[in-house]
């Protein structure tokens, strides 16, 4: 009897432990009325691409200028910032040794002139005198050839004067396009060496001739097509939207931190007056193509696990989890390629 009444206690213990945990202690479930929840519609998505990016000259738009000679710098009118023209001087070299040469040349040139003038008198006299048969053939042959000889050193001369001249004309350095002197490589007084490269004087750099680099993280790079449209903005016109147009994809990846991104070009449409500088870090946005009434659902009902894809769909009373498939996002949605249909309810996080 006394085994009984145990039993019996024991058994009272335990259902009163139980119904006193499902009626206190367990939190009350909510109502299905007020979850947070959403219908899988559809709708058009405007996706976007955002990326960081640095302004960099274009080909060609950073120009070294050099000597292709060697020399004494004797004039140096450039310094870091002038603006230059293409065809301005913007450093001369000492030319007092080539004009020398120069003026050396042309004294041979006037020589062989003369020599040139009396070797054509001499073979015209001397053919007129075979005419004649006052002298043998062999006679006026050597005056022919003493004129085409005349002749050969006239041109000669002559090539030599303007190889002088080419010479002296690159003592005077010119800029080989508009823009901003970006660095100056050499001083007033200074010998330039120009035996085996052109020492580089300045860095010219045209402002107007600056392209966007964009490094685009390769889960993007295949939404990206060149003719699409950009915008882009810089710290020091944070105000400012600057417009672009994607012109160019690079093949190779750049790989930093483990992190793979893709170079995207955007050519820069729109200064806007103002005044962009290489090397400026941008914020750009890259707009793709808008997707036509596609299935959407919002983008925070989305839940990520070991690389897949996973919203919960309620069906009923139950609540049920599908893997999906994602395609093009926004702001606020994200496009169902797979793994939902138009109508269904899903739930949203708190």
């Amino acid at each position: 009897m006394k085994k009984s009444s145990l039993i019996i206690g024991i058994f009272l213990i335990i259902a009163s432990s139980i119904l006193l945990w499902l009626f206190v202690f367990k939190p009350d479930k909510k109502d299905d009325s007020q979850l947070n929840i959403a219908v899988v519609t559809r709708r058009d998505i405007g996706s976007t691409v955002l990326a960081t990016g640095i302004i960099k000259p274009k080909v060609g738009a950073e120009i070294k200028v050099g000597s292709r000679i060697s020399g004494v710098v004797k004039k140096l009118r450039a310094n870091i910032g002038d603006m230059v023209k293409a065809g301005q001087v913007i450093a001369e070299i000492d030319d007092q040794e080539l004009r020398a040469k120069l003026n050396q040349n042309i004294a041979a040139v006037n020589k062989a002139k003369a020599e040139y003038d009396y070797a054509k008198l001499n073979m015209d006299r001397q053919k007129s005198l075979l005419g004649q048969n006052y002298i043998s053939q062999q006679t006026y042959d050597l005056s022919e050839n003493s004129f085409k000889i005349a002749d050969a050193q006239l041109k000669q001369a002559e090539a030599n004067a303007e190889v002088a001249k080419v010479q002296l004309s690159y003592t005077s350095i010119y800029a080989l396009t508009s823009g901003v002197i970006a660095s100056v490589s050499t001083q007033e007084g200074e010998t330039v060496m120009a035996s085996l490269s052109a020492p580089t004087f300045v860095n010219i750099i045209d402002l107007t001739r600056l392209e966007v680099q964009v490094y685009v993280d390769e889960t993007d790079i295949g939404k990206i097509q060149t003719g699409q449209e950009a915008s882009f903005t810089v710290d020091t016109y944070s105000d400012t939207d600057f417009k672009g147009i994607v012109t160019a994809i690079y093949p190779k990846a750049v790989i930093q931190d483990n992190v793979v991104n893709y170079i995207v070009v955007v050519e820069i449409s729109d200064f806007h007056e103002k005044i962009l500088r290489p090397e400026m870090t941008t914020t750009v946005t890259i707009r793709l193509e808008t997707r036509k009434n596609v299935i959407t659902v919002p983008s925070k009902a989305i839940l990520r696990d070991k690389g897949e894809r996973f919203v919960t769909v309620i069906e009923g009373a139950s609540r049920v989890s599908k893997k999906i498939r994602t395609g093009w996002y926004d702001s606020n949605y994200t496009e169902v390629v797979e793994g939902l249909n138009e109508g269904e309810t899903v739930l949203l996080p708190e």
